[in-house]
């Protein structure tokens, strides 16, 4: 019986995965960001932008959430999934169906974005996000409502779902969590990674995770995040995702432990080579 239940919680949420990623029915990127087709590679590490699929991070980075969500449920790290930035709602949707095929019911997934795009840029307060245009790409501005359709397609739109609007600046201090076991930065500039660190850094336990969704890419992002840690005096182990992405655990004064229930631990993922932000994002 055991088996069985392995084996269609493994067979679920694969097939959510391929679903949110569009590798399923070979979405093709958009036409602005990708080329005249549906390319396995480019998805493969995130480096198009779907047409019509529920996220940008690729497989590779949508695994890792699926990892590192199952590694603090099998070691019983408390706390909720936030992630900063969710687009359409695809990572954070994968966050859900973890949950979901695990039966944990003790558990949120906290999706924080403006629902708008990005802010303009503040350079005299964060210089590193000096001439920075997101927030010019009408393609990253998606609704709640459209959010909110994207969970119910998905059967994971309910209470666990906790949807927070408005710019980090303003939201990240009314983020409802007590303890965040995953946060997922994936805010594309230096304000929009350094708010959540420092806002919800210290709500992470002992074997918690932080990823940062753009590290290799966008180098703002990966700025701040060396900002915020040598504030802290911290020096993590950084491991690699995909070339793009890298996460960290927050466990210097504690050694991993392996996950007590059949919960497969979190293990290294391929790395790839680095992606080019020219080419693909045009910025």
């Amino acid at each position: 019986m055991t088996n069985n239940v392995h084996e269609m919680r493994e067979r679920y949420l694969k097939l959510v995965a391929r679903a949110l990623d569009g590798t399923i029915y070979e979405d093709p990127p958009l036409s602005s960001n990708g080329g005249p087709a549906f390319d396995l590679n480019l998805r493969t590490h995130g480096w198009d932008w779907p047409s019509v699929a529920f996220t940008m991070v690729g497989t590779k980075r949508l695994l890792n959430v699926r990892r590192l969500v199952e590694s603090v449920i099998g070691e019983g790290v408390p706390g909720d999934f936030v992630e900063t930035g969710v687009w359409r709602g695809g990572a954070c949707i994968m966050a859900r169906a973890v949950l979901e095929a695990y039966g944990v019911k003790d558990r949120s997934v906290i999706a924080c974005d403006s629902f708008e795009g990005l802010p303009e840029p503040n350079a005299e307060a964060f210089p590193a996000d000096q001439g920075s245009t997101f927030h010019t790409y009408a393609d990253l501005a998606v609704s709640l409502e459209q959010v909110k359709a994207n969970f119910a397609k998905f059967d994971l739109l309910d209470d666990q779902v906790v949807f927070l609007k408005g710019w980090f600046r303003d939201t990240m201090p009314l983020v409802p969590s007590k303890q965040v076991a995953v946060l997922r930065l994936d805010g594309d500039m230096y304000e929009s990674t350094i708010d959540p660190l420092r806002s919800l850094y210290d709500r992470i336990p002992t074997g918690g995770y932080v990823i940062v969704d753009d590290y290799h890419v966008v180098e703002a992002s990966k700025i701040a995040v060396h900002d915020f840690l040598n504030e802290r005096g911290e020096t993590p182990v950084l491991h690699e995702i995909d070339g793009v992405g890298v996460y960290f655990r927050k466990t210097s004064a504690v050694p991993e432990v392996e996950a007590v229930t059949e919960v497969e631990a979190v293990t290294e993922v391929e790395t790839a080579p680095k992606a080019s932000w020219n080419g693909v994002f045009n910025a």
